[in-house]
């Protein structure tokens, strides 16, 4: 019975990840096929693809950015779409953008001795213009979660660790189940 317990715990460690991910995959492309009255299954994921790549390649050339740079001006003026438009702008380009803030893993010292550490990326490695001269933004993001915390330490707690940082955030988000990251 003992045995029979263990298959089925193998069993679904194997074919929940699986289910899930194939169930999120279908809600998706259904989804967007629904928004777009498109009923041949995953054509409107694919336009979808095709439109952004299509506003990118568009956001990249010489004769538009004129027009991108006037849309961001007038989204900037507006109070909270300001504020919605800059944020998630700003998330974005942290992970795909030009500008990557995390690519910087470090292990957070929270106190002395054997005091807890937090993993994190730091996202701002000055803070003079706040008055902490010697102290740096750290982004710890939080597992399981699209949330995070922003803690700002002082540089000599904060130790960089030389790891690839998408299997450093896979580590972190993961609440530490997946394998840890090599260390160059």
């Amino acid at each position: 019975m003992k045995r029979l317990l263990g298959f089925f715990l193998r069993g679904l460690v194997l074919t929940v990840p699986l289910v899930v991910t194939v169930w999120v995959s279908f809600t998706v492309f259904t989804q967007v096929d629904g928004w777009l009255g498109i009923s041949i299954p995953g054509v409107g994921f694919v336009t979808t693809i095709a439109l952004i790549t299509l506003v990118g390649a568009l956001g990249s050339s010489i004769l538009t950015r004129g027009a991108v740079s006037m849309l961001e001006d007038v989204l900037n003026k507006l109070p909270f779409v300001r504020l919605l438009y800059t944020a998630t702008k700003d998330l974005l380009s942290a992970f795909v953008g030009e500008k990557k803030r995390f690519d910087k893993p470090v292990l957070v010292a929270l106190g002395e001795g054997d005091s807890p550490r937090m993993l994190g990326f730091i996202t701002q490695p000055a803070l003079a213009r706040l008055g902490l001269d010697a102290h740096v933004a750290v982004y710890c993001p939080h597992s399981y979660n699209f949330s995070g915390q922003l803690l700002l330490v002082h540089a000599r707690r904060v130790t960089p660790l030389a790891a690839d940082s998408a299997e450093f955030m896979a580590f972190v988000v993961s609440g530490g189940v997946t394998d840890l990251p090599k260390l160059d």
